[in-house]
């Protein structure tokens, strides 16, 4: 019979204790004490306290190397243990690479994966709280955050570990609902731990040759989910939607002007993008930072959906070109932040054509659904695109950060930003210089953002992220049908309501969801559902929540 993973550790262990059962911590520890060595099941137990009146105590004993050692407590009939380290006596200079250092960077290193294992069941209990908040004066005074000019100890060190996770909010929690990046995947989390112990840099392929082989592959499948053919294009990495978008922005400027790179923009005419007045504020901000200016950029209507009406975009277009001004680029939005909603790309890829202006589509929340057979009918036309933001670290729960742009151009990138600075980009290195793409970006330093996608695309494969992307939709269809219809509920909530029902939210930590106002509607709850773990379950228990704590207003 296959395994179902870690979390049915015990299941078969508790199928014969009736009072017991297999999903509850107990059982998951002593399943867990037998599964794992070096004493990571007990430790989780003392964490967690639970199932401490079971363990039995017993004597230290020597270890070879004269250091004091005791029983993992593990109840397996072995003799296997753990080095007891006291770590108030070592400092960071003790561990690698000081000479001798590796026992004592093992066990440190030990003890901090045991304070994140116990961090990882404790998100996923449903028993426990989401947040654990305090006001920023009182979590102030309450640990001491301070920096000091001499070290402290490794068992200091630890302590601030614990009191770092026991205040972060729990954003792997199935009742968190409060951003569109949540839940934690576990492959994603193993992933992130090695681009983290590899330490590199992905600017050339001598440094990262497989961070960049693997960046090369990822971004040439996610091409041709789009429908670009054969997956021909570029692409890149980058630390989040925002900067994809300014650099689509960047890229439509330079294949419009490409003396803009070294003459600067007043050797341009007045550019004007356009975007719906729904869009994502990144938009503007890139705009700002690329020296065309918030006012350059004209926000176009939207429907009551949140939907850019295409006529409306026409008519800016022409209006811009008759007050002299030059339509250099437009993004159209794949999901809007708060509304959810997906421009016609169709439409709008045909008044590019008409205009020969970039057409971008910022699909850093909804990009995902390409991904799903039944769903990505909502992106329709985002072939005809120049560029796309795509965000896995949100519908498709990679852990963060992960954003990716994707463009149909091959080799713009490059010619847009490179500097070739001769230090790292040399031209006679005796391998492909293609593979050395640190130069198409405008970051020197680039982190391994790669290997988590790739990490978990292997091990879910499409199908896997494709039912993943189905059950977010379908538990939001679940909440529209649930509460469309209930009595104290509407569609967008009174604006005096929402804030103060979020505050008590916080101060339970029961659940949480963010809020908003939009246009000329005021505050409301804007519901995110993009987490793996959340069940109907947790979306009844959000509504009732909402009840209990809202009854009095």
């Amino acid at each position: 019979m296959a395994s179902h993973g870690f979390w049915f550790l015990g299941a078969e262990n508790a199928s014969g204790n009736g009072s017991q059962s297999p999903n509850t911590p107990r059982a998951w520890c002593q399943a867990a004490a037998q599964k794992f060595s070096g004493g990571i099941g007990s430790k989780l137990c003392a964490l967690l306290n639970v199932g401490e009146a079971e363990k039995t105590a017993q004597a230290p004993v020597k270890a070879e190397d004269g250091s004091t050692a005791e029983s993992c407590g593990c109840n397996k009939p072995s003799n296997c243990s753990k080095a007891t380290v006291c770590f108030s006596d070592l400092y960071a200079t003790d561990l690698l690479p000081a000479l001798n250092g590796d026992a004592k960077t093992m066990n440190f290193l030990q003890e901090v994966v045991d304070i994140m294992l116990a961090y990882i069941v404790e998100s996923f209990d449903r028993s426990t709280k989401v947040i654990d908040f305090h006001y920023p004066n009182e979590l102030l005074q309450r640990n001491n955050w301070e920096l000091s000019d001499e070290p402290e100890t490794l068992d200091d060190i630890l302590i601030s570990c614990r009191a770092t996770l026991k205040y972060a909010i729990k954003t792997a929690h199935p009742r968190y609902f409060n951003q569109l990046s949540t839940g934690l995947d576990m492959v994603g989390l193993a992933a992130d731990w090695l681009t983290s112990t590899a330490n590199t840099n992905m600017f050339t392929y001598e440094v990262a040759p497989v961070f960049v082989l693997l960046e090369y592959v990822t971004l040439k499948k996610m091409r041709e989910i789009i429908g670009w053919q054969e997956g021909r294009g570029d692409g890149i990495f980058s630390p989040g939607g925002a900067i994809s978008n300014m650099y689509a922005m960047l890229l439509a400027r330079y294949k419009m002007f490409p003396e803009v790179k070294e003459k600067g923009m007043s050797s341009v005419p007045r550019l004007v993008a356009f975007t719906s007045e729904h869009s994502h504020f990144s938009i503007k901000k890139g705009a700002a930072a690329l020296g065309i200016g918030t006012e350059s950029v004209i926000c176009i209507k939207a429907d009551e959906r949140g939907k850019m009406i295409p006529s409306d975009l026409e008519r800016r277009i022409v209006e811009a070109k008759q007050k002299g001004y030059v339509p250099f680029f437009v993004s159209a939005t794949a999901g809007t932040t708060v509304y959810g909603a997906f421009d016609p790309l169709m439409a709008i890829a045909d008044i590019c054509k008409k205009h020969d202006i970039w057409m971008h589509v910022d699909g850093a929340w909804g990009g995902s659904l390409l991904m799903s057979r039944k769903h990505r009918w909502k992106l329709n036309g985002v072939e005809r695109a120049n560029s796309m933001t795509w965000n896995p670290h949100k519908m498709m729960a990679v852990p963060l950060q992960c954003s990716a742009l994707l463009v149909r151009e091959e080799g713009l990138m490059q010619s847009c930003n490179q500097m070739q600075a001769c230090y790292l980009f040399q031209q006679d290195k005796q391998y492909d210089l293609s593979y050395d793409t640190g130069d198409k970006a405008l970051q020197c330093g680039r982190h391994v953002d790669i290997f988590k996608l790739w990490l978990m695309w292997r091990a879910k494969g499409t199908i896997g992220f494709e039912a993943q992307i189905d059950k977010c939709l379908e538990l939001s269809e679940y909440l529209y049908n649930k509460i469309k219809d209930r009595e104290g509920y509407e569609m967008v909530f009174d604006g005096k309501v929402a804030p103060v029902i979020k505050a008590r939210m916080m101060e339970y930590g029961t659940t949480m969801v963010s809020y908003q106002p939009q246009g000329d509607k005021v505050n409301f709850f804007r519901m995110v559902i993009s987490n793996p773990a959340a069940t109907f379950e947790d979306i009844d228990f959000l509504i009732e929540e909402i009840e209990r704590l809202g009854q009095d207003l």
